[in-house]
């Protein structure tokens, strides 16, 4: 695949969407041209039961589009060069996993902080796009409200089918990752407070045990 050219779509190990949106969103991803990743996890992730695939999609899309059923090695996936955003349900981990990576981000929130993470990722850092996704539910609710494959389809397009908002938002992204790479690089800030904090606390064990 070309650099940049494929798109990873994971909603975290909370958001289970329903058979319904994940129909949504396989014909959406299939109308962008794009080729992508889909981790999909399910209510029922015994049943055999494909209706939430269109007839032939996976056949339609061999060789462009991976499903991945369940767990995916995320970080490894974000960080390889093929990867050009990022379709991402707003939990913090996945988005610094995000910004670390230096791609743009499909922003899709459901719950707790996720709307505000959404915020920083489109109207603050300038790294993303929203699905337009307005209602904030209980994550004890499981069900997130419906999104429609043109929805889906439009916020992909903003953010992989280039123009100078695109261009824009790739180019701060990659700046953002490099700043992050930076951080925990030896010599970088985070590294250097987690060796502080190493080292306090190898003090703090040597003092407890002088004092016995």
């Amino acid at each position: 695949m070309k650099v940049s050219s494929v798109i990873y779509v994971s909603f975290g190990s909370v958001v289970i969407h329903s058979d319904q949106q994940l129909l949504e969103t396989a014909f959406a991803l299939e109308a962008s041209g794009h080729p992508f990743i889909w981790v999909v996890k399910r209510h029922d992730s015994s049943s055999s039961d494909e209706a939430w695939l269109p007839i032939g999609f996976e056949e339609r899309m061999k060789g462009k589009g991976l499903i991945i059923r369940g767990w995916a090695p995320q970080v490894v996936i974000l960080n390889h060069p093929s990867i050009g955003a990022f379709v991402t349900h707003c939990g913090w981990n996945s988005v610094q996993e995000g910004v670390h990576a230096g791609l743009p981000m499909i922003t899709w929130p459901s719950f707790a902080e996720q709307f505000w993470n959404e915020k920083l990722i489109t109207d603050v850092l300038k790294i993303g796009a929203g699905i337009g996704v307005m209602e904030w539910v209980g994550w004890m609710q499981k069900e997130w409200p419906f999104v429609k494959r043109e929805d889906i389809e439009k916020a992909i397009r903003r953010v992989m089918d280039g123009g100078e908002e695109a261009d824009g938002m790739r180019k701060r992204a990659k700046e953002l990752g490099k700043i992050a790479k930076g951080v925990v690089d030896v010599g970088g800030s985070s590294y250097n407070d987690l060796t502080r904090l190493i080292e306090e606390l190898k003090t703090c064990v040597q003092q407890q045990n002088n004092q016995h």
